[in-house]
């Protein structure tokens, strides 16, 4: 008889061995790994000040070579290698730099009595 016990505490000892050994390994399993980000919005993601709207112009003019740049960068941006904000100014000068040249939409506006007015209505009232 009390082999048969030894026997049944053995086997309760194994079947909770078992059901901690799934339950150490269902939690690490459990929270599904997020689907990979795309090129874009890991680029968008350090781009700073009128960054976004550089890459942007610059798709228009050259979608295929920007699409290959964003692979690039997002992936010097995972590995680590590349960090920190992008300005504008920084983006549109490398863009440059690789022969990649296009025009921006320049506005220049003023700030008078706390209000922007564009050059075409500031001449206009002190004109009139």
């Amino acid at each position: 008889m009390s082999s048969d016990m030894e026997l049944q505490r053995q086997k309760r000892v194994l079947e909770l061995r078992r059901k901690l050994l799934q339950s150490q390994t269902k939690p690490a399993a459990a929270p599904s790994p997020k689907p990979p980000e795309s090129p874009r919005d890991t680029v968008r993601k350090i781009l700073a000040g009128r960054g976004a709207e550089v890459m942007e112009t610059a798709r228009r003019y050259y979608p295929a070579e920007i699409e290959r740049l964003e692979s690039s960068i997002a992936s010097l941006v995972a590995e680590g290698r590349l960090r920190g904000p992008i300005s504008g100014e920084e983006l549109y000068s490398f863009l440059r730099r690789l022969g990649l040249s296009f025009s921006m939409d320049v506005k220049i506006r003023i700030k008078e009595h706390g209000e922007l007015k564009s050059i075409e209505e500031k001449l206009r009232q002190s004109s009139s």
